[in-house]
């Protein structure tokens, strides 16, 4: 007989509590809570992660730069920029139109004053010189014509009067005579203002004429030339520049724009120095003649030129070079200085703070510096004077020279 087949026993399942705990529930919400642990982990993990490198960081001791401060000179300066200009340079322009027949000079030639620099065409202008002198000729023959006229008029009148007296020309003749005397003086009279109309008329066009000869009104060197034979010059409504002539290449003045925040510390004949881009290694010195009084505002910006002399026999400066000038505005001898790194430093720290709220917050001249004693910061009360931009001068205070000051804070290297 047979006995029916027994089934295979089930695998008993692990109790749904023992699934929660180990995070084993198949379900989404038991999986949602499995990734926020996870999270939650790595996040306190990070935490304090953050918090070791925070105290490891903040563990290292600090170390201080130091500069001690000096006795020594201060040299204030103002630095600008400007151009270099001839002191006397002259444009040389044409008065008339005409066409450009010779040019006897080039640039950088050097002239005399009166030296012809070019002609222009004076075919027309001489023509019509001829034609003024061949008025003033008929006019000298109108005059000597009126002149001889009243001689013969006046013989007329002289002898009707006598005639008249004895009685043997009427009164009527009498006044004829006198009447054509009269016409005779002023008919010379026109002929002599007609004269003198013709005479102006060929001094006005012999000085047109001398016109078309372009000569240098100063000694110096042509630094322009802006005419070619040929060209025609036109000067109907503003008269050309044919040549720029400068004086004197061996003196010449440097124009400077000063900044309005500046102005007030530059003075007539402070010196100076400057340098171009032609010589950058050398520097040359000036000397301030004049402040211009006139504001001039370029993008906001407001600016007062200045007028230094410069020295240049060489002739290594030419015009138009751009020149980077200092000028010395003040001069300190033998005074205490400290970098200006030291006045802007302020060590971090609870002590710090506690000692700036007690000395009070620093003014434009009371501050403080700051010298290591035992391993702290100490703050020293400074009054502080004019300053180059680098260093700076202690006018009161307990500061001596040779104390080192703190300029810079650098952590130790691991």
């Amino acid at each position: 007989m047979n006995r029916p087949q027994e089934k295979p026993a089930e695998p008993e399942l692990p109790d749904e509590t023992v699934i929660r705990a180990l995070g084993l529930d198949r379900s989404a919400r038991g999986r949602g809570r499995g990734f926020w642990t996870i999270v939650i982990v790595l996040a306190v993990s990070l935490g304090a992660i953050a918090v070791y490198a925070t105290q490891t960081l903040t563990s290292r001791p600090l170390e201080y730069k130091t500069t001690a401060a000096l006795q020594g000179d201060l040299k204030v300066t103002v630095t600008a920029t400007g151009t270099l200009e001839p002191i006397n340079q002259v444009e040389v322009g044409s008065e008339i139109s005409g066409i450009v027949r010779t040019v006897h000079v080039d640039f950088n030639d050097v002239v005399e004053a009166g030296q012809v620099l070019a002609h222009l065409d004076a075919s027309q202008l001489e023509a019509k010189v001829r034609q003024s002198q061949a008025s003033l000729e008929a006019a000298e023959a109108l005059v000597q014509e009126a002149q001889a006229t009243l001689g013969e008029a006046r013989a007329r009148a002289i002898r009707a009067t006598e005639l008249f007296k004895r009685q043997h020309v009427s009164q009527q003749e009498l006044e004829v005579a006198m009447a054509a005397e009269a016409r005779a003086k002023a008919a010379l009279v026109s002929a002599k203002a007609q004269l003198r109309v013709r005479r102006a008329t060929l001094d006005s066009d012999q000085t047109t004429l001398s016109k078309t000869i372009i000569r240098a009104p100063i000694s110096g060197i042509v630094i322009s030339r802006n005419i070619e034979a040929g060209q025609t010059v036109a000067a109907s409504f503003q008269t050309p520049i044919l040549f720029t002539l400068a004086e004197n290449l061996t003196s010449m003045e440097l124009h400077l724009d000063i900044d309005e925040a500046d102005i007030s510390q530059v003075r007539t004949e402070q010196d100076a120095e400057f340098s171009v881009d032609a010589f950058p290694e050398r520097r040359f010195p000036a000397t301030i003649t004049s402040l211009r009084v006139a504001p001039r505002t370029l993008q906001g910006v407001v600016t007062y030129e200045a007028l230094l002399f410069v020295e240049n026999p060489d002739l290594l400066l030419r015009p138009g070079m751009t020149a980077t000038a200092d000028i010395h505005t003040d001069h300190r001898h033998n005074v205490l200085l400290v970098p200006n790194a030291a006045l802007r430093i302020t060590p971090p720290g609870e002590e710090a703070e506690q000692v700036l709220r007690t000395y009070g917050a620093s003014t434009q001249r009371q501050r403080q510096v700051w010298m290591l004693r035992d391993g702290k910061p100490v703050p020293i009360p400074v009054t502080t004077g004019a300053t180059d931009g680098r260093w700076t001068e202690i006018t009161g205070g307990e500061l001596v020279a040779g104390t080192p000051l703190l300029v810079d804070i650098a952590r130790e290297e691991e």
